[in-house]
């Protein structure tokens, strides 16, 4: 159910893919035309206005095999890391507002399907983790995801605040390799910083593993990082049924491959 008024981007951008390119395209060519002509701004949350102008713009690639799909986005002048807007649907929209919705339906976990979603994840995983919310160098560095990459989005009131992604059993390890995963893998786990520590990881674990009730082994992608470790800890605890299922694996996972998790906290 859309709650009438402001609707936002995952909302509307049910469309064909390659027009909203090729709108966002055409847009960028004609800012370029009117370099001279009265500037166009954004206003960030904060109040300050900021130019819309070829220096401050970069398009950057949705999906990690086909440079195809880029979106627009607008970068902070003394700060190009730092993504203030992305243009969608002839619109620049802020990037908390690309990761809001007005469908009241979209709560929880939510299987990415529409070309809406995968922009949301693009933005919660390459902007908010990527270049936003590093914490340290230690973090591992989630790159663009693949297009068929199966993904769940956690939306909570309206904001999109975690997902996981995961590799199905027998889907490609990458596209160099014809070796195929042997079981299904958890691969990434991102929980928006204001949003830990509320069991969200547990809950993202909980909903892999009942995802696949029928498999005897489930993975999770190596390395694991210490984050991660407690949340394994945690729910292995919680649910002791699952302590023979979860592996730590390298692709594509074949019994050489793979640590047991509640061996590897038992003995540390």
């Amino acid at each position: 159910i859309l709650s009438i008024g402001h609707l936002y981007p995952v909302d509307i951008l049910a469309g064909n893919p390659e027009v909203l390119q090729e709108a966002t395209e055409a847009y960028y060519e004609k800012l370029l035309q009117q370099a001279s002509s009265p500037p166009e701004f954004f206003s960030i949350p904060c109040g300050e206005k900021v130019n819309i102008e070829d220096s401050c713009m970069c398009f950057l690639p949705v999906y990690r095999e086909d440079p195809k799909y880029k979106i627009l986005v607008l970068t902070a002048p003394q700060d190009k890391e730092k993504v203030l807007a992305v243009y969608l649907n002839q619109s620049w929209w802020s990037i908390e507002d690309v990761l809001k919705t007005a469908d009241s339906s979209r709560e929880g976990l939510i299987q990415v399907q529409t070309f809406g979603e995968r922009i949301v994840l693009f933005v919660l995983n390459y902007i908010i983790f990527g270049l936003l919310e590093r914490s340290s160098a230690n973090d591992t560095f989630f790159v663009s995801h693949s297009a068929k990459e199966s993904a769940k989005i956690f939306w909570r009131n309206g904001d999109a605040v975690a997902f996981y992604t995961a590799k199905m059993k027998g889907s490609l390890c990458d596209e160099n390799t014809s070796q195929c995963y042997l079981l299904p893998v958890l691969d990434t786990v991102f929980v928006r910083r204001k949003y830990r520590r509320c069991g969200l990881g547990m809950k993202m674990l909980h909903d892999f593993c009942q995802s696949f009730v029928t498999e005897d082994a489930l993975g999770i992608s190596c390395p694991i990082s210490a984050d991660m470790y407690q949340v394994c800890q945690k729910f292995l605890q919680t649910y002791p049924e699952e302590q023979d299922r979860l592996w730590e694996v390298e692709a594509p996972g074949d019994w050489s491959q793979r640590v047991s998790i509640w061996l590897k906290i038992q003995l540390e």
